[in-house]
């Protein structure tokens, strides 16, 4: 079963975009691109117009942190 993400789901949507970009460049991703790539996912169901410039810096935050393992 597949567990449809919303702007709330950072973490899921970290782990998605992970999976689908594991191998970008974080420090080249703009907020554009990222909301972009989001919006692409399969399982994405909410509002476009929901986001902001916070929410996608902690989603950019947050997969960093993932990426390199910072709080583990």
């Amino acid at each position: 079963m597949t567990h449809s993400l919303t702007w709330e789901d950072s973490f899921e949507i970290v782990l998605t975009l992970e999976a689908h970009y594991g191998e970008v460049d974080l420090d080249s991703v703009g907020l554009h691109q990222l909301q972009t790539w989001i919006l692409a996912l399969p399982d994405f169901i909410d509002d476009p117009l929901l986001v902001n410039d916070g929410i996608l810096n902690d989603i950019l935050r947050e997969w960093y942190e993932e990426r390199f393992n910072l709080w583990r």
